[in-house]
């Protein structure tokens, strides 16, 4: 199965390490560190709005920071 994360990308819902709040985890130093790495090293998929969530998934050996407009409960939802 699929996730549909917005703005027509979709993830292997087997491939999701996790799903984070920008909000919460963005107050973090460690957060903040990573995302800027990731960035860096052209791992971040970045999204055409404000981004409020971001989907860490590793497929294929390449671990993607895919950045979302959509909120953690709606992203939650979808999965059930």
């Amino acid at each position: 199965m699929y996730l549909s994360i917005g703005n027509d990308m979709a993830v292997r819902e087997k491939s999701i390490i996790g799903i984070f709040d920008m909000d919460n985890t963005s107050t973090s130093k460690r957060t903040r560190a990573f995302l800027s790495r990731a960035e860096k090293e052209g791992k971040v998929v970045p999204c055409d709005d404000l981004p409020k969530s971001f989907v860490l998934s590793v497929e294929y050996g390449m671990d993607r920071v895919h950045l979302t407009a959509l909120s953690t409960a709606t992203l939650e939802k979808r999965m059930k």
